[in-house]
């Protein structure tokens, strides 16, 4: 498994042939944990999407659909990836509050299986490119269930004051449009209330919210096919090694539990990070130490053009330097004194970790309990496999991060 004595072993040893910053997968966590979550979600017959938007690598997205897992896309290009990597149009679903005329054509050329749809305008475009190429597209309104998700605000998605989604009281005005929109198809809901999601209560509250909506379209005698309650389990970030995969049981169980279906109708889910993240770690080399007036600067080679989330929106991640992991029989994650942490005996400091990036919000931590770091060190963000290399950039004319799997090196 993905422990600190496997990176020294398979990473620091073979750094001489492998020049830092650059993205590390496990292969083998990976597979087991789609081995976990088809085992889970087969149990009531629902059906995975993978969420593109969250890693977009080849070789992952391989590996990925030799599960019998479909597409979730969120733009044209990623409708293209999906078709491109041999992905069924049938499994290709493509959500995105705004999908322009270009991404619409290509996906009703290829015949992908639905698009979730998140106004009546957007519908009303819809409508007329697929009559303009004689087709039929299937849709599912994606309906705003106002459900708060518990996380943080630039990840949550299912509120009012949220740019996504068909409000409630549009619904009515909605569904009397579709009358008139011959060449749409009704065949689902779509549901997605943020992501990051670590307590479950979130997602019954979905559950019941979607409950009563079904009611709505009951009551009104239209028949809905399939539900997609979107995506949103979060992972570990803090301690990866405990939970490398996440608990994919009681996620499933709670909606067998609490979704009250109709006959025949089908379960969609749309999962991305708890898929990919913590089979995925950046490794990055110390460049210097610099000594500052209340804290001490460990600048690595790596920055916010490589992992972009504790920039945007102050995410952690977990700091390793697998060049000294343990020092004097104390793992440095467990210093727990100032006295300790001061200590030179202990040989244990705090950092600030940044990149280098013209930037001050070029952080990736402060006060990181490490031990005492040095140039050259090799150190570990943990748990980047989502959003992180799929979300890295050129900014400051940066050369793009290579990825490294671990059945290659």
């Amino acid at each position: 498994m993905s422990d600190t004595k496997m990176f020294k072993e398979n990473i620091v040893s073979k750094l001489e042939t492998i020049p830092t910053p650059f993205y590390y997968y496990d292969v083998e966590v990976l597979k087991q944990t789609l081995q976990k979550l088809k085992a889970e979600s087969d149990k009531y017959g629902f059906i995975i999407h993978y969420a593109l938007k969250a890693n977009a690598n080849n070789k992952i997205i391989d590996i990925i659909k030799s599960y019998n897992i479909g597409a979730d896309c969120v733009s044209g290009n990623e409708v293209k990836k999906a078709v491109e990597c041999d992905f069924k149009p049938e499994h290709i679903v493509f959500a995105g509050v705004g999908k322009n005329d270009a991404e619409i054509n290509y996906a009703l050329e290829n015949n992908i299986f639905c698009f979730n749809c998140e106004s009546l305008q957007e519908l009303e475009v819809l409508n007329e490119l697929a009559a303009a190429k004689k087709k039929t597209a299937g849709i599912a309104l994606r309906i705003n269930p106002n459900v708060n998700a518990n996380t943080h605000k630039y990840i949550t998605t299912g509120l009012e004051e949220n740019k996504f989604g068909i409000n409630l009281w549009e619904l009515e005005t909605v569904v009397n449009a579709l009358k008139d929109f011959k060449n749409l198809n009704l065949i689902g809901l779509h549901f997605h209330i943020g992501s990051q999601i670590m307590d479950l209560n979130s997602f019954k509250s979905l559950c019941l919210r979607v409950n009563e909506i079904q009611g709505w379209f009951v009551n009104r005698k239209i028949t809905i096919q399939n539900i997609n309650v979107g995506g949103g389990l979060g992972v570990d970030y803090h301690e990866p090694e405990a939970h490398l995969i996440t608990d994919f049981a009681s996620y499933f169980k709670l909606f067998n539990d609490f979704l009250e279906l109709q006959p025949g109708q089908k379960v969609h889910f749309e999962l991305g990070r708890a898929i990919i993240a913590q089979c995925g770690t950046l490794i990055s080399k110390v460049l210097y130490i610099k000594k500052g007036v209340n804290t001490n600067f460990a600048i690595l080679d790596a920055g916010m053009t490589e992992l972009m989330r504790p920039a945007l929106y102050q995410a952690y991640h977990k700091i390793e330097n697998l060049s000294k992991y343990q020092v004097s029989g104390i793992k440095y994650q467990e210093a727990s004194s100032e006295s300790e942490i001061r200590n030179p005996k202990s040989e244990i400091f705090k950092y600030d970790v940044v990149g280098p990036i013209c930037e001050s919000s070029d952080c990736f931590g402060k006060a990181v309990i490490l031990p005492e770091t040095k140039r050259g060190d090799i150190v570990a963000l943990r748990t980047a496999g989502a959003y992180g290399e799929v979300m890295s950039s050129a900014y400051n004319l940066r050369d793009r991060v290579k990825a490294f799997y671990s059945d290659e090196i």
